[in-house]
């Protein structure tokens, strides 16, 4: 299993409207991927900032194509998320379980 990471920071003032979108976007977009057998989001605020990070899980590779393309460890962003998000991280992180 892998499990790849991504980072996001919004204001303050717009973390529930982003975690709502993130809920209704983002989450539906995970699961619709065959392959994908888990989606975690944690909020974390840092005064007027808040951090997102979006947890998958998925059983292979391949899974993982088919959700980001061909460059694995290239975030994949919506367009919804220049609405609230203060820099586009390029990268994601992956894991694999031990």
């Amino acid at each position: 299993m892998i499990c790849r990471i991504w980072h996001g920071r919004t204001h303050a003032s717009q973390a529930d409207a982003y975690a709502a979108f993130l809920q209704q976007r983002a989450v539906a977009d995970y699961r619709s991927v065959p392959g994908n057998l888990q989606v975690q989001i944690l909020r974390r605020e840092d005064g007027e900032v808040t951090h997102f990070l979006t947890i998958t899980h998925w059983e292979s590779e391949a899974a993982i194509r088919a959700f980001a393309g061909e460059q694995l460890l290239q975030a994949k962003y919506y367009d919804e998320d220049r609405d609230f998000l203060l820099e586009f991280e390029p990268l994601v992180q992956h894991y694999s379980m031990v």
